[in-house]
């Protein structure tokens, strides 16, 4: 079941109901296995309940770490950098979503390093990098495209292009 409800056009946030969020919150408990964790990251992040995010983020980094895979371990540095995001932390967020992007890359992951561009994208256009957020934009595009995504995968790709374009051109008027 998927809890996005769509993307906010302006923010290019994640659209959720709230009540699905906490219900599932509720039903994952205090699981720690490395999936149940990131879940709960991503849900606190969507919730706005960021500083529990960030801790729990960080334990799942270390998690990962310990016990995961490298892929494992990227996935979760990548979801720590999005907290970071959220928190207002750009720099740190746009350097570790750049190494992740750059392993992923470097290991042929590339549904994982469009992931990390994805999400590098949102950084830079929150920081207010629109022509940087717009390139990572594009590469994550390429790079889901050669995976064979369908356009149902590529549509928010394509909603972020969009909204990178709108800002851009009313910055420039």
């Amino acid at each position: 079941m998927s809890y996005i409800h769509g993307y906010d056009p302006d923010t290019l946030r994640e659209i959720v109901d709230p009540a699905e969020c906490r219900e599932r919150l509720a039903e994952i408990g205090q699981l720690r296995s490395l999936p149940a964790m990131l879940e709960r990251v991503w849900l606190l992040k969507v919730l706005g309940e960021l500083d529990e995010a960030l801790v729990l983020s960080e334990q799942a980094v270390r998690l990962a770490r310990m016990s995961g895979t490298r892929k494992d371990l990227l996935r979760a540095r990548i979801l720590h950098a999005t907290v970071q995001q959220w928190r207002g932390a750009y720099g740190a967020a746009e350097h570790e979503l750049s190494t992740c992007a750059d392993e992923a890359e470097g290991q042929g992951w590339n549904s994982i390093a469009a992931f990390a561009l994805q999400h590098r994208g949102k950084t830079r256009y929150d920081a207010g990098d629109i022509a940087g957020a717009r390139a990572d934009f594009k590469q994550t595009l390429f790079l889901r495209q050669e995976a064979g995504a369908s356009d149902a995968e590529l549509e928010p790709t394509m909603l972020c292009i969009e909204a990178a374009d709108r800002r851009r051109t009313s910055v420039a008027s």
